[in-house]
This record gives structure tokens, sequence and C-alpha cells, in this order.
């Protein structure tokens, strides 16, 4: 999943991206100023815009005005420090989809976002898959022919990356940018024992982890001889 943060705050735009994809496997874009934020949705996608609205150059109101009137039906959720109940029926009738007021816990945030984006897909309880490997989104859970697959937090984070692009490599550098952005405890060196610990969790599964030289590491079910599914 592909968000844009639209946040003037340096230090909390910075937090709110590692921990969110750490934690959930959220890809982060950020804008600091509505005028950027704008540009972007103009002309980029995203599954859905975390958005304060106490904005420079276009207010989180004006983004969202023009989104709409563009009919860019991204799911739109609202951090703000400003929790009037005239502030938010304002701001749901604008457009926003949600409400989330400052200060908050990010596990709210992440369920929230979550939330929203299954309704806009359509999906109550979407789930991905990799043979009889899966990963159920809501839950945040892999399992193996119905059994929980027990994972380190670092693990877990791996192979749900990996499973958000089954079937196609991710180069150790994807991975690191994609999980662990500006983490200084995990470098290249530490994806690679995180991918040999998951392939020891994985033997037998029916999906396992192959390396593609000169490509990455790549996520892909197995006949039941062991050999990749074509």
């Amino acid at each position: 999943m592909r968000i844009l943060l639209v946040e003037d705050e340096p230090e909390l735009a910075r937090w709110l991206a590692k921990t969110l994809a750490r934690h959930a496997g959220i890809v982060v874009d950020w804008a600091n100023d509505g005028v950027l934020a704008d540009r972007r949705l103009a002309t980029e996608d995203f599954d859905a815009v975390v958005l304060d609205l106490g904005l420079p150059g276009l207010d989180g109101h004006g983004v969202i005005a023009r989104m709409r009137e563009r009919d860019d039906r991204t799911p739109v959720l609202v951090l703000t420090a400003r929790d009037s109940l005239t502030e938010r029926v304002g701001t749901l009738h604008e457009g926003a989809d949600d409400f989330l007021p400052k200060p908050f816990m990010v596990e709210e945030l992440e369920a929230r976002l979550l939330a929203l984006v299954r309704r806009a897909r359509g999906k109550e309880h979407p789930r991905l898959a990799c043979g009889p490997l899966q990963f159920d989104t809501a839950a945040q859970r892999f399992s193996v022919h119905g059994e929980p697959l027990t994972l380190s937090p670092r693990e877990h984070a791996v192979l749900r990356a990996l499973i958000q692009r089954s079937g196609e490599p991710m180069s150790k550098q994807q991975i690191l940018d994609r999980v662990f952005p500006g983490d200084a405890d995990v470098n290249l060196e530490a994806i690679e024992v995180y991918v040999h610990r998951l392939r020891k969790k994985l033997a037998g599964t029916g999906a396992q982890i192959v390396t593609l030289r000169g490509l990455g590491y790549c996520l892909e079910p197995v006949e039941a001889n062991g050999s990749p599914l074509p």
C-alpha cells in the first residue's frame, strides 16, 4: 500500500513514515505543503492520503476540494490539532473520509488507513497469498494452511514486503528502503540474515524465497517436488 503523507512538520512526517513502513508495510511518500501535494495527486496514484489541514501554500481544505473537483476518489484521512465538532463535520462534508485528532496512537492511524483502503477496494478482508502461505492485511498475520506462522517483527516486515510483490524480484536495497527506511540498525547484510531465517521457517510450507541472480529475492509457490510453479 502506498500513501501520500501531507504534513509540514518534518519530525512528525519522518517518524510516521518510518513507523508505518516498519509496522504496516506501508510505503509513505511525503509532501510538506499543499501545492506540492496537489501537484503529485494530479499526476500520481496513491492508495490513500494522510492530510494535515494547516499547510503552507494551499491548506488541507483546498487540497481536498481540488481532489474532488477532478473526481479523484482517493481516500483522505485528515490529521489536525483542531478537534472541534464543527471542524470535523465541515471537513467530512468537504470530501474527507475520516478524521483523526492530534495527538494520536499510530496503531489507530494504521487501523483507520487499512479500513479506508478496504472500503475503497470493496473488500472486507483482503488477503494476499503465495500458495498455501496467506497474509491477512486486516489482522496483519501470516498463516500456512490456516495455522499461524510465528515470525519476529523484522522477519514479518520482510516477508510482508515480499508477499506484496509475490512473483516479482526485490533487491536487498529495495527491501531495506521499503521496510526499514532510516533505520541505522538494519543494513544489507541484515536483510540477508532475515531472508535466511525466513527460508528456514518456510521450508516445506509450499512457498519459498528464491534468489534471482542480479535481480534479488522472489517469493514463489512451489510444487510438491519442490520446484517453483511456472
